[in-house]
């Protein structure tokens, strides 16, 4: 009696899509197209008592056909005349080879193509699964959309939001409302987010926040290569290495090789060592650590009293290799480089810093200036500690000059000079070989002696930026003649330049 019943069920459902399709055939409009029976365990025709609109319940393994999808079920009930079907328990739709979605109720209209699905809703399109609440699925469109909080697993990530869209055909999420990446090395946080599944790339839309054991990102626009670690980010954009902090109008990061570069108003910050780059233009690498900054470069020696500036057109660093595990950092400077501070200014070609021995080596006719006193070699090293000078050694043509009056100066050169500092002040210079020295002498305003001096090592003593004694060395030989009539007859040393007027007086000044 069974085998009959199945029997006469199939004839009769047969009968009737032989007569559908006779009376209207199928549009080319996928909206049109009726929603088809494929199977059912048993079928029963009903008809709804208030409407008299007829429908068709269906039971056991259901399997409906729409255009491109299939949709399996326990149980259904189809509406022929609205063209919509309402399904129960394990819903399974599938469209093309990829595109799988689970739920526990389906509401389908063939018109528009919607599916709402509810009750644990799990979509799956290729490695990307998705797990909601409830989802509506445009089949035309290939478009899903969630808004009751959703979960994705990709790859390595595991994504949330409140609000998210699925662009099937562009693999595609846009998240909204709580957005989160988890990954192993670190969690993502935004407010709008785009995603996408093939490629494991997140955009940033809004502002948007990384942290991991090896890196902090922000930016409020941007992009981050999850599977490749490669972001490029802009719009307050911030970067933390663990060893720099770098910040730009953009940003790129390719933590795979711990490689990265800025563009227009760059700064990278050494915490550990308390300075900073800035410029228009940098790239750097974390490992061993090195970068390059161009375009309006400055260097920054942070300091809470008197901070020290330098300019110059490319500023450079890398890591040496020594007998430590680290190494040390040497850093360069090229062409036009002026340093200023409050107690020390200085001018030269290029320049070298060491962090192994704290030593600002300056090349190519530098000038220093310490308060009223300007200094001038052949080349300068200038000793720190605690980031302060502590004392500064020159070499070759070594020229001590401090302006008395409008035309005359105090003038001291020999071969070498050792200058010491005390808090950052100049209070004694050492010259050996050669000395001469020009030296003015004053009584109250007034000048009233000329000490010209020859001899081998000098001895000066400074207090308050003022040359206060001049000691001399191994058979001095000096006159003290009246001062000049005429201070355009002053004498100058063989030598001697003033500088004055390239003197940075101010931070700005180095960019002059």
């Amino acid at each position: 009696m069974d085998k009959i019943r199945h029997l006469t069920l199939l004839l009769i459902l047969l009968l009737i899509s032989f007569d559908v399709l006779a009376q209207e055939p199928a549009s080319r409009t996928p909206g049109r197209r009726r929603i088809d029976l494929i199977y059912a365990d048993f079928g029963y025709f009903e008809t709804d008592k208030k409407t008299g609109e007829d429908w068709q319940r269906l039971v056991g393994s259901v399997d409906l056909k729409h255009v491109e999808i299939t949709m399996k079920c326990d149980s259904a009930h189809l509406f022929p005349g609205r063209n919509q079907v309402r399904a129960f328990s394990r819903i399974h739709i599938e469209q093309g080879d990829t595109l799988d979605i689970y739920g526990d109720h389906l509401l389908y209209d063939g018109a528009t193509t919607v599916a709402v699905l509810s009750g644990n809703v799990e979509l799956v399109d290729k490695e990307t699964h998705l797990y909601t609440n409830a989802i509506t699925y445009n089949a035309t469109d290939e478009i899903a959309r969630y808004s009751d909080s959703g979960r994705i697993t990709n790859g390595d990530n595991t994504l949330s939001s409140r609000i998210g869209i699925y662009y099937v055909n562009q693999t595609l999420f846009h998240f909204k409302d709580s957005v989160k990446i988890v990954n192993p090395d670190y969690v993502m946080t935004a407010d709008t987010m785009d995603y996408n599944t093939e490629t494991e790339t997140a955009f940033f839309t809004g502002p948007s926040e990384m942290k991991g054991d090896s890196i902090y990102l922000y930016c409020e626009k941007g992009w981050y290569d999850t599977k490749n670690k490669k972001t490029r980010i802009w719009e307050n954009a911030i970067i933390d290495n663990k060893q720099q902090i770098i910040k730009g109008d953009s940003l790129y990061y390719d933590e795979s090789i711990g490689y990265g570069e800025a563009f227009r108003n760059t700064s990278i910050t050494d915490t550990n060592n308390k300075i900073i780059v800035k410029g228009n233009y940098a790239w750097y690498f974390k490992t061993p650590e090195r970068f390059t900054v161009t375009d309006s470069a400055m260097f920054i020696q942070i300091d809470m009293t008197d901070s020290l500036f330098l300019h110059a057109d490319t500023i450079s660093a890398i890591t040496v290799a020594d007998t430590t595990p680290d190494g040390y950092r040497l850093m360069r400077a090229f062409y036009g480089c002026r340093i200023f501070s409050e107690d020390l200014q200085a001018k030269c070609d290029s320049l070298a810093y060491s962090f192994q021995d704290s030593v600002i080596r300056l090349y190519m006719a530098p000038v220093l200036w310490s308060q009223e006193n300007q200094l001038t070699s052949d080349s300068m090293a200038i000793f720190t500690k605690n980031s302060k000078a502590d004392r500064m050694e020159l070499f070759n043509s070594a020229f001590v000059a401090s302006q008395v009056d409008s035309l005359r100066f105090n003038q001291i050169k020999g071969r070498t000079l050792t200058g010491y500092f005390r808090d950052n002040e100049l209070y004694r210079i050492n010259i050996e070989g050669n000395g001469e020295s020009i030296y003015y002498l004053i009584d109250g305003e007034n000048i009233i002696g000329m000490n010209t001096t020859r001899c081998s090592s000098i001895e000066i003593l400074v207090e308050d930026g003022k040359i206060n004694v001049i000691n001399q060395f191994g058979s001095p030989e000096g006159v003290i003649d009246p001062p000049s009539l005429s201070p355009e007859t002053n004498p100058k040393l063989k030598g001697f330049n003033w500088f004055d007027g390239i003197r940075p007086k101010e931070k700005l000044d180095i960019f002059k």
